[in-house]
């Protein structure tokens, strides 16, 4: 089995910058994204028992969805900014559940192999770059166990990669280019589906299982 230990790397907070953090909960609410993850905890087709990570965390707004529907999964979160796993840590705890929160990378999990029977990914990916991207999935892939599901859901971008005034990473996401990416990562994806923000564009929600 393979354990991965995260060394000191750079990493774009949620907000794209550490000051703004105390925004995040606001804009998660003023861009309507309590449905995708709701959609994405019923895409994930959760029971009792099951090991659940949510990678890049944030505030936990995505884990404290799930542990609301879902009291009797193990859940985790991971990302690489303390202050948003105080947030999220401080939020769970009122909520009542039970979550593990650790400070780590996507890039490199510090979890072994086979350790989970779902990940999810919420409006991360485009924080990364190509090359950061495909290490990522490497890792999921390693991370869930066989039979295990990502559910990973993204901005979507026009074919000439204008991704609603953000960063240059989103020219990755350009429509169809992320399934695309995850299944050459070895894993089986399902028909892609899209959902509107109620600001700021569409998000894309992709279902995939290792090969």
């Amino acid at each position: 089995m393979t354990e991965r230990t995260s060394h000191s790397r750079d990493y774009i907070p949620g907000m794209g910058k550490h000051w703004l953090l105390p925004l995040y909960d606001v804009v998660h609410h003023v861009f309507g994204l309590r449905p995708i993850h709701q959609e994405m905890v019923a895409l994930a087709r959760l029971r009792d028992g099951l090991r659940v990570l949510d990678v890049g965390c944030g505030t936990g707004n995505l884990l404290r969805s799930t542990g609301k529907q879902w009291p009797r999964v193990e859940l985790s979160g991971m990302d690489p900014d303390p202050k948003a796993l105080a947030r999220a840590r401080r939020k769970t705890r009122r909520a009542g559940l039970d979550v593990r929160l650790d400070r780590g990378f996507a890039q490199e999990m510090p979890y072994p192999d086979g350790s989970f029977d779902r990940v999810f990914s919420s409006l991360m990916l485009h924080h990364l770059d190509t090359t950061s991207k495909d290490a990522l999935l490497a890792e999921v892939r390693r991370v869930l166990r066989p039979g295990g599901v990502l559910v990973l859901a993204d901005v979507v971008v026009d074919e000439h990669g204008h991704g609603h005034g953000m960063r240059e990473h989103l020219r990755d996401n350009v429509r169809d280019a992320v399934p695309k990416r995850i299944a050459a990562a070895g894993f089986t994806v399902d028909p892609p589906r899209t959902m509107a923000l109620r600001i700021g564009g569409r998000v894309g929600i992709e279902v995939a299982r290792p090969e």
